[in-house]
């Protein structure tokens, strides 16, 4: 996987979300880097690592990101993931729960669809027909993704602006990997392993989200233990891009009590 690192201190990485790519979190990079090594990848089939030919698949992915982890000095990292990089970083936790000393999920849920016994996810509908439209449009159907992404932000307009230009700054992502991505946030349930995490968790929720809820933010934290919940009030999908001073500062406190 295509792999970037600023900044010194310990490591911290970041796992993007569906049809993106590492350098989104470029805001976040530039208020982090002075306090953390900063690594960002781009998963299979997004950006610099389209022509992978490792599938968007939760374990595997894991275990790459723990062999990536295993480069630094530490042999560990804080792990944040956004909305399906929260999947992938929740699967690495619980892989190889030695590589992680905290994870941070950032407008992500372990479970997105809704259920029986979840009912603050999303309609499961929603997730098959970008599925459907994708092969038709397959531009107006990552646009209708990212205007979910950026609605109830207090800044609207310039996060999409932002999503619009950073979606294709590194290549238009396989669509192979977006079907994958999909099928992922359709079928994934990793709530069963968020009991035996032995690591602190951080959850942080922006309020005016469409497409994971506070709530279900909130009832997936109440399952792991050593978790904290923290919500942005003016932010929608993408907190970070709201509120990246904000966010850093809540990753540097978080990161202060984990264990070294």
């Amino acid at each position: 996987m295509h792999v970037e690192r600023t900044g010194q201190g310990p490591a911290l990485l970041l796992v993007h979300g569906w049809a993106m790519h590492g350098g989104v979190f470029a805001p976040l990079v530039r208020a982090l880097e002075a306090a953390f090594n900063v690594i960002t990848v781009d998963l299979p089939g997004h950006g610099g690592s389209r022509d992978s030919d490792l599938p968007l698949a939760l374990g595997p992915v894991a275990d790459a990101l723990a062999a990536l982890i295993d480069d630094q000095p530490s042999k560990r990292a804080l792990v944040a993931g956004w909305s399906l990089g929260g999947l992938a970083a929740t699967a690495l936790a619980a892989r190889h729960p030695d590589r992680v000393r905290g994870l941070a999920m950032l407008a992500a849920s372990p479970r997105f669809v809704q259920g029986p016994d979840w009912p603050a996810g999303m309609d499961p509908r929603v997730f098959e027909l970008f599925g459907e439209e994708l092969g038709r449009d397959y531009r107006g159907t990552l646009d209708r993704f990212l205007m979910l992404e950026a609605q109830g932000s207090a800044h609207l307009r310039e996060e999409l602006r932002y999503l619009r230009d950073a979606v294709y700054a590194r290549g238009e992502p396989a669509p192979r990997a977006l079907q994958e991505g999909l099928g992922l946030l359709h079928d994934s349930d990793l709530r069963a392993a968020l009991p035996g995490l032995a690591m602190p968790s951080l959850w942080i929720a922006g309020r005016r989200d469409r497409l994971v809820s506070p709530q279900a933010m909130q009832a997936a934290a109440a399952l792991a233990p050593r978790s904290r919940f923290q919500q942005y009030d003016h932010a929608g999908h993408a907190p970070f891009l709201t509120e990246p001073g904000a966010v850093a500062e809540a990753l540097t406190t978080f990161a202060a009590d984990c264990a070294p």
